[in-house]
């Protein structure tokens, strides 16, 4: 084999990788210095300024849950709604108006005689007005000139208020002044369609025969109000309870010291500091973002004519034994005719028949252990298979039986 020149041999790459995983781990190695240090000075430079605490990891045990904002609570005294009512009329119906017109015959004629025209009453014939009684709720401290909505009802026998204007109405307070005059075009939420009458149909969608009008009435006197009394503030509970006008006097104290006081479970009277006499708006401004946690009592609402029921979390029932039966009577009634013989000199009768059924589903006696939460209360009586009206009955019986202890309302 002949020999290669040595400055021609090629170099060994071995040793050159070598060289190069060296320098390369010299330079990583430097980096990771340079990061430890960095790191070393932010957390110094984090612990001399206070922010290490937001790295501590704050557990739920020691979290309070959010409150409820104190103007969604109560209402200021003396800054209250105020009831307006009028009488009016409501032109443009297209035929669905009053059908008895006495009350629309002489209103109209009335209202004619305020422009100056004379027409008998009994000459009038008006089938597209309807007479309307007219509400509306002030709010506090509304100015003149200022638009509130207006609720229209229909006073006599129209089938619908559909297309209709209401002319101007007065509203008049308790005190028998105008405070606002209503008047424009009316909404409807509904529709009434059809004939009607024997053999005809109709179709009726909501209440046709009311109607709302947003920003229908302009505002004509400002209704005086006065919130601040003695320097203190009174706040009226929207739910009385002792316990929340407790939680409210001490949440208002811990940021006006020794200001509030609760007077009864309907009332938290609160003095005003020496430095916001000047400006009670802001004072209460203030107080309305305070927060609590109010008491909510062990209660089930129910409504019988709609088949509703709501129960607030807090109720519990003890241990007892459910059975729910149900008991549905069918009567039917079907009309027979009776023929007589061709020669007998009868009459054709129809005869009615009723035949009436009853069924009663069978059920079996349920034990239900105690039930602390609402949530195990829903489940214990869906696992019955109970319906909304079952659950009323269930819940009446619990209660006599003094298995449920909350406070039972019916509607």
């Amino acid at each position: 084999m002949p020999m290669v020149p040595r400055h021609l041999r090629p170099r060994p790459r071995v040793a050159a990788a070598t060289r190069t995983v060296r320098t390369k781990s010299t330079s990583r190695d430097g980096i990771e210095k340079g990061f430890v240090e960095w790191k070393q000075n932010l957390i110094a430079k984090a612990i001399t300024a206070g922010l290490l605490a937001v790295l501590v990891f704050v557990s739920p045990a020691g979290s309070s849950a959010a409150g409820v904002k104190l103007r969604d609570l109560v209402m200021i005294s003396g800054a209250r709604d105020n009831q307006l009512v009028g009488y009016g009329l409501v032109a443009g119906l297209a035929g669905t108006g009053d059908m008895n017109q006495t009350y629309d015959i002489q209103t109209i004629a009335n209202m004619l005689m305020r422009y100056g025209i004379n027409i008998p009453a009994a000459t009038i014939m008006a089938k597209n007005v309807a007479v309307v009684m007219v509400t509306a709720d002030i709010p506090p401290f509304i100015k003149n000139g200022a638009r509130i909505d207006v609720t229209v009802a229909s006073m006599g026998d129209a089938k619908s208020l559909a297309g209709g204007v209401l002319l101007q109405t007065p509203l008049l307070g308790a005190d028998g002044k105008v405070y606002a005059v209503a008047q424009g075009p009316l909404v409807l939420g509904g529709f009434a369609a059809g004939e009607g009458g024997a053999g005809g149909a109709t179709v009726t969608k909501n209440h046709p025969t009311t109607a709302q009008i947003v920003d229908g009435a302009l505002v004509e006197r400002e209704i005086p109000t006065q919130f601040v009394h003695d320097h203190s503030v009174e706040l009226l509970l929207r739910n009385p309870s002792f316990n929340s006008a407790s939680a409210m006097a001490a949440a208002i104290n811990e940021v006006f010291t020794n200001a509030a006081i609760a007077e009864d479970s309907t009332a938290v009277k609160v003095k005003m500091p020496d430095d916001e006499e000047g400006s009670p708006v802001d004072f209460v401004a203030r107080l309305n973002m305070i927060e609590v946690t109010p008491d909510t009592p062990a209660r089930i609402i129910i409504n019988e004519r709609t088949g509703t029921i709501v129960a607030t979390s807090s109720i519990h029932i003890s241990s007892c034994a459910v059975a729910s039966g149900a008991i549905t009577i069918n009567v039917t009634q079907t009309l027979d005719v009776s023929q007589p013989n061709a020669f007998g000199g009868g009459t054709t009768q129809v005869t009615p028949r009723t035949s009436t059924s009853v069924t009663e589903n069978k059920s079996a006696l349920v034990p239900l252990q105690e039930l602390p939460t609402v949530e195990k209360v829903a489940a214990a009586l869906n696992a019955l298979g109970a319906t909304p009206r079952d659950m009323m009955s269930i819940f009446e019986a619990m209660k006599q039986a003094g298995a449920l202890q909350a406070e039972l309302i019916t509607r």
